[in-house]
């Protein structure tokens, strides 16, 4: 059976030892399709989607810039999910994506005219 056959059926009918898998720190064996610099970045994005925590953003962003991600690509996958997520949850999540990144948006937006 094709890998990724293998992993749809797993998912669907919850392997409780494949969601383990996906759910460790480890998974490398399991996302072996993706290179750990976009694994990285759809991890990134999928923080987006929820609306995480400002500690979940410090962290993704930090394995996303330890993969070789560079600023510029966190903030294209920022832009990337704005058809999908919305307008509203980007600039919601912006802020907080920006900090991860060491720069206060919000701080600098202080003052400025638009």
């Amino acid at each position: 059976m094709d890998e990724y056959k293998q992993h749809l059926r797993r998912l669907a009918v919850h392997d409780e030892a494949f969601v383990g898998l996906l759910l460790g720190e480890e998974n490398t064996q399991i996302a072996s399709a993706l290179d750990e610099k976009t694994a990285e970045l759809i991890r990134l994005a999928a923080t987006i989607a929820v609306d995480a925590a400002p500690s979940s953003f410090q962290h993704t962003v930090a394995l996303a810039l330890a993969a070789g991600a560079t600023r510029d690509d966190i903030v294209a996958t920022l832009e990337a999910v704005t058809p999908v997520t919305g307008a509203a949850r980007v600039v919601q999540c912006t802020p907080k994506v920006a900090l991860a990144l060491g720069y206060d948006v919000e701080e600098a937006l202080e003052g400025f005219d638009r």
